[in-house]
């Protein structure tokens, strides 16, 4: 069985100012997830919502969420572990190539 990726998305409740009429971050974490599931079931994997404004104490996560704000990216912004797949309205084709590539099977 492959080692289970992290998938994060970085995003905050106001939506992104260029992003006018896209879903919010939350929305898209919850549709990702959802979609994720159903794409590659029984397959491990984690998707966790970062509030760029009220990062975690995770270093790492902190240091990302202050350089979506310090960058002006387009939130969401989706990881896959160290990899930007996604800024704004991310795409699900990239995400699941990035998944794809990373030994994950569709169903």
């Amino acid at each position: 069985m492959k080692q289970e990726i992290e998938m994060t998305v970085y995003g905050a409740e106001q939506l992104c100012p260029s992003c006018v009429n896209l879903p919010s971050s939350k929305e898209t974490y919850e549709w990702l997830k959802a979609a994720i599931a159903r794409k590659y079931p029984n397959q491990p994997f984690k998707v966790t919502y970062v509030d760029i404004l009220n990062p975690p104490e995770d270093e790492e996560k902190k240091n990302f969420a202050q350089r979506v704000i310090e960058e002006d990216m387009f939130y969401p912004v989706v990881l896959i572990e160290d990899q930007v797949v996604g800024e704004g309205n991310p795409r699900l084709k990239t995400i699941y190539a990035e998944m794809e590539r990373r030994g994950y099977t569709a169903v």
